[in-house]
């Protein structure tokens, strides 16, 4: 079973906060729940990003996960295997 990593629901915290300023964000790490896996046996990990921010006003779902790939970097490539996002402005939150 692969282990939950503090460090990359850190390092994915800090780089979402970092370009866009959420007024919230859940960063959940969700790869003990693929054990087995191709990415898991490939020690990368599974997670789920819960974010509201300004940044996502007037975009479309596919631009505004853009966004959080843009935001995280190599990280898609080096770290993490799959990604749930739910991005939504303060508006829609409210």
């Amino acid at each position: 079973m692969p282990r939950l990593n503090p460090q990359r629901v850190e390092r994915i915290r800090a780089l979402l906060t970092e370009a866009l300023a959420p007024q919230s964000l859940d960063v959940a790490d969700d790869s003990h729940k693929h054990a087995g896996h191709a990415g898991a046996r490939g020690g990368q990990g599974h997670f789920g990003v819960d974010i509201v921010s300004s940044a996502f006003a007037g975009k479309l779902p596919l631009a505004r996960h853009r966004l959080v790939y843009a935001a995280l970097g190599d990280m898609m490539q080096t770290d993490i295997h799959a990604l749930s996002i739910r991005a939504r402005t303060p508006g829609e939150a409210g």
